[in-house]
């Protein structure tokens, strides 16, 4: 069994988490997880990450419903990164869109909204955003 503190956390204990969708390839969001988040995620097969701002543990999806099943947790060549692939119920986005990342900027600097919004985050979450 892999040793999960051979991974490279940061001095606060934590490592970037990329999730993907593991059907499509498109990348959903990043977050941080740290380790107990990590064997919450191995454990329940659903992510879990660490919230900074909060300082505490978060469920994707508790509030919203969209919920990722995982499908595989890899780590990069320095074991300083985690690739999570899931199986994405609904948007993963708390700005209601499949994809956190859905700003283009353009080659002019504008910015182009990519996608389209599944769901009202003020109906979700109220108006905090």
């Amino acid at each position: 069994m892999f040793d999960l503190g051979k991974l490279k956390y940061s001095e606060d204990g934590l490592i970037p988490a990329i999730v993907q969708d593991s059907d499509g390839g498109a990348v959903l969001m990043m977050a941080y997880m740290n380790r107990e988040a990590l064997e919450k995620t191995l454990v329940t097969g659903e992510t879990w990450f660490w919230s900074r701002s909060r300082k505490t543990f978060w469920h994707k999806g508790e509030t919203s419903g969209n919920v990722q099943k995982v499908k595989e947790v890899l780590y990069d060549c320095d074991r300083d990164t985690l690739l999570v692939k899931v199986e994405q119920n609904g948007a993963a986005c708390h700005e209601g869109f499949y994809s956190c990342f859905h700003y283009r900027v353009e080659r002019d600097g504008n910015v182009t909204v990519v996608g389209e919004r599944q769901f009202d985050p003020d109906q979700v979450y109220g108006k905090k955003y």
